[in-house]
């Protein structure tokens, strides 16, 4: 299996954008605003506008949402290329990627259980943040190499992590542009040792997303500001695998009259409430201001 190829080997430099929702629900009016955004982001400049379905929960994501959701985006106008990407029938490809990440000795099985975790930072008097919480306290990144294999050859539950340090120390200073908020120098290791994969879903959203805009020649990564620190982590898989960097663009968050984002709970707010309850695409586009 092939990587994507870097940037200097792509044979053109149109704009290439994405819409990637998770099909556990009906798309609302933030989805709607960061669709669109997308989209018109890639018409301006008379670029691609690619669909793709982030389904790897498998726990959560239904084939009716999915068709939903390619029904509501369709109501309001838009078009994408086809075939959709749907990450749950590729799950080979982000296989390939954590066996390079392995070679290169940044993955490690830790086999502590979320109880476990929780007890180990409560002994700790002051435990490390980042952006999603409390920092893994890295309990499992001391395990020899030996006791690793037992205990995973002996079948015992574990996920993947990114030795944070050894893979900043790899990779060296990198840095990412975004078009709202200029170029940002990374800050990976602020996440601590991310979980790159589960058992029960054999890639992260780090991974998947990271790999997939590469493979699919994403070249303008739309999405709102609560994924904007997260870009520090895929800026971080990107060199470690060798990958094209897309520029960023981080737009805002669509809120209520309260100021609470929109989420897929709101179901008046649902692209399927507002058609069924007699909105027209054109209100629905001005609803979002776009």
């Amino acid at each position: 299996m092939k990587s994507p190829q870097p940037p200097e080997s792509r044979a053109d430099h149109t704009i290439v954008a994405r819409f990637a929702p998770s099909p556990t629900g009906y798309l609302h009016l933030g989805h709607a605003f960061s669709a669109l955004f997308a989209e018109s982001a890639a018409r301006a400049a008379d670029g691609r506008f690619l669909l793709r379905m982030e389904d790897i929960d498998p726990g959560r994501c239904r084939p009716d949402f999915d068709a939903a959701i390619r029904e509501d985006l369709a109501w309001l106008g838009l078009t994408w290329e086809e075939p959709v990407r749907r990450q749950s029938e590729h799950l080979e490809d982000y296989r390939h990627a954590l066996a390079l990440l392995e070679a290169r000795g940044l993955l490690y099985p830790c086999f502590c259980t979320r109880r476990e975790i929780q007890e180990e930072v409560a002994r700790a008097p002051h435990a490390p943040h980042g952006p999603d919480g409390v920092l893994y306290p890295g309990t499992c990144r001391s395990c020899s190499t030996s006791e690793r294999a037992a205990r995973v050859a002996a079948g015992e539950a574990h996920c993947l992590r990114l030795d944070m340090a050894a893979a900043v120390a790899q990779a060296g200073p990198l840095t990412w542009h975004d078009r709202a908020a200029g170029v940002q120098a990374a800050r990976p290791e602020v996440f601590g040792d991310v979980v790159l994969a589960r058992k029960e879903t054999p890639t992260s959203y780090h991974l998947a997303v990271t790999w997939d805009d590469a493979l699919q020649g994403v070249t303008l990564v739309t999405r709102g500001t609560d994924l904007f620190e997260s870009t520090h982590v895929h800026r971080l898989l990107q060199a470690l695998l060798d990958l094209p960097v897309p520029e960023y663009h981080h737009h805002r968050l669509l809120t209520d009259d309260q100021g609470r984002r929109y989420a897929k709970r709101d179901r008046s707010l649902t692209l399927r409430a507002l058609r069924e309850a007699g909105r027209t695409p054109a209100e629905v586009r001005a609803m979002v201001g776009l």
